[in-house]
């Protein structure tokens, strides 16, 4: 399956549940791997509003704004995701993070 008819996959998996998180997850990454990253930026943000992500979608959400330029954005969902990854144990991911959060400093 191509890129483009994942991403249309996605995409209509979404506007038929908007609330399925993993389906709004999935399109964030297929639209990342396009390049899309604003449209990416905007499902993870609206993925984290409605999940409680472990770490790794702000991981994602960071670096699609790091991509179109926002540094400061992309510090701040760093920081939250490093906040997540502590909440949930997740160690490798918060020193991952807190390294990648060095490097835009």
């Amino acid at each position: 399956m191509s890129n483009a008819s994942r991403l249309d996959t996605f995409r209509a998996m979404v506007a038929k549940s908007p609330n399925n998180a993993l389906a709004r997850f999935g399109l964030a990454n297929e639209a990342m791997k396009a390049g899309l990253h604003e449209e990416a930026a905007a499902q993870l943000e609206t993925y984290l509003g409605q999940h409680e992500d472990e770490g790794n979608g702000w991981q994602r959400l960071a670096e699609c704004r790091i991509a179109l330029g926002r540094d400061d954005e992309a510090r701040e969902a760093l920081a939250r995701g490093i906040a997540a990854a502590r909440r949930f144990g997740h160690a490798g991911l918060v020193a991952e993070l807190e390294e990648r959060l060095e490097e835009i400093a």
